[in-house]
């Protein structure tokens, strides 16, 4: 991809992945799901999924699983107020864009 991704966009693209797992889902998993999307790598990711937890719109839970911890990470009700803003803002984001990029395609 040849746009920037930003720290709210990336924010964005985490909540909606972990909120599609009622409940939770584990860093790796998001790692891979992430990255059907977006170019980024673990390390980008855990920073954001850490800013996330302490910012109250993620919480988490170990599982062990073969003799060791898997942390989990679960939206909470606050991560989906986040994500609701989120998704609205990308839609009138995305239609000014599009509006501008795609206006060749309309003439």
């Amino acid at each position: 991809m040849v746009f920037n991704t930003g720290s709210a966009l990336l924010d964005a693209v985490v909540l909606s992945v972990v909120s599609r797992e009622p409940g939770g889902t584990y860093g790796y998993r998001i790692t891979q799901d992430v990255r059907t999307v977006l170019d980024v790598s673990e390390s980008t990711l855990y920073p954001v999924l850490r800013r996330l937890q302490k910012d109250e719109c993620l919480d988490t839970y170990d599982v062990e699983t073969g003799g060791r911890n898997r942390r989990y990470y679960r939206i909470t009700p606050r991560g989906r107020v986040q994500l609701s803003l989120y998704q609205k803002s990308w839609r009138e984001y995305s239609e000014r864009i599009s509006a501008l990029l795609l206006w060749e395609d309309a003439r």
